[in-house]
C-alpha cells in the first residue's frame, strides 16, 4: 500500500529524499544519484514505467486510468496512466513494476504485460518543479471488474474506466466529455459520470490518445502494436 511522508510543514504522497539514478536524454547511466526532490526541481532526466489496464466488459473495450491524490507532488487531482512509478537508484524496470500491486491493491499477472514503447516526456514546469522523464510503458490486459481494486488511497483518489471509442473521441475534439465509471479510493464506492478533457494531465504528444488507439489494436488481437 502506498505510504505519506510527513515532512516538518506537509503531507506528501511521495518520499522527497528518495533517490533516482539521473539519465541523460537517451536513458544512458550519468553516474549521479539524487533525491527525487532535487531531481523534480532541476529537471534531470531519470526513468519511469507507466502500466495502462486494458480489458473487455461483454463487447465493450475499455482502458483504466488513475486519478492522482491531491498530496502528489506532480499533477495532483489528474488523471494519468493506471499505474506509474519511477526507478529508485539501482531498480531495473521489472522491480519498478511493483507499482501496480501497490498503487491498485490486485495480484497482476505479469506475463500478460505487453511493453509498446519508451516516451521521453518533459512536462510544462509546475512552480518549481521540472518534469524529465523517460517512461518505460505497458499495456496489461485484465478483465476483472472494477471494484476488485483497491487503491492505495496514499496516491490513488480514484480509478476511472473508461469505453475506448467515446474516449478517442474525446481526445479527438469531437465530445467535450466521456463517460465514465469511478471507483472512490476512500469509500470503495463507484459512480457514473461524465468526465472533461481538463481533467486529464496536459499532453503535447498526443499520449493519452495513443495509448488508447494502441490498447483498441491491442484488444483486437493486432500483432503489432506501438506508441
Amino acid at each position: 500500500m502506498g505510504k505519506l511522508y510527513v515532512t516538518t510543514t506537509t503531507v506528501l504522497a511521495q518520499d522527497p529524499d528518495e533517490l533516482f539514478d539521473v539519465v541523460d536524454e537517451r536513458g544512458r547511466p550519468t553516474g549521479e544519484t539524487r533525491r527525487r526532490a532535487d531531481v523534480h526541481r532541476d529537471g534531470d532526466w531519470h526513468c519511469a514505467v507507466h502500466v495502462w489496464i486494458i480489458g473487455i466488459d461483454g463487447d465493450e473495450p475499455f482502458i483504466l486510468f488513475q486519478r492522482r491524490s491531491s498530496d502528489k507532488d506532480t499533477w495532483p487531482d489528474l488523471l494519468d496512466a493506471t499505474a506509474a512509478g519511477h526507478l529508485r537508484a539501482g531498480e531495473s524496470v521489472a522491480g519498478a513494476l511493483r507499482e501496480i500491486e501497490e498503487e491498485l491493491g490486485i495480484v497482476p499477472d505479469l506475463t500478460a504485460l505487453r511493453h509498446f514503447g519508451t516516451r521521453a516526456c518533459v512536462s510544462a514546469p509546475q512552480h518549481d518543479r521540472i518534469d524529465r522523464e523517460l517512461q518505460e510503458v505497458f499495456l496489461l490486459r485484465d478483465d476483472r471488474p472494477l471494484d476488485a481494486y483497491s487503491p492505495a488511497i496514499a496516491e490513488v483518489a480514484a480509478l476511472a474506466r473508461f469505453r475506448l471509442d467515446p474516449l478517442l473521441a474525446l481526445f479527438a475534439g469531437d465530445r467535450d466529455h466521456a463517460p465514465a465509471t469511478l471507483l472512490d479510493a476512500a469509500t470503495g464506492t463507484t459512480t457514473n459520470t461524465d468526465v472533461p478533457l481538463a481533467a486529464f494531465i496536459p499532453t503535447t504528444d498526443n499520449y493519452f490518445a495513443r495509448v488508447a488507439i494502441a490498447a483498441r489494436a491491442a484488444l483486437r488481437g493486432e500483432a503489432h502494436v506501438a506508441l
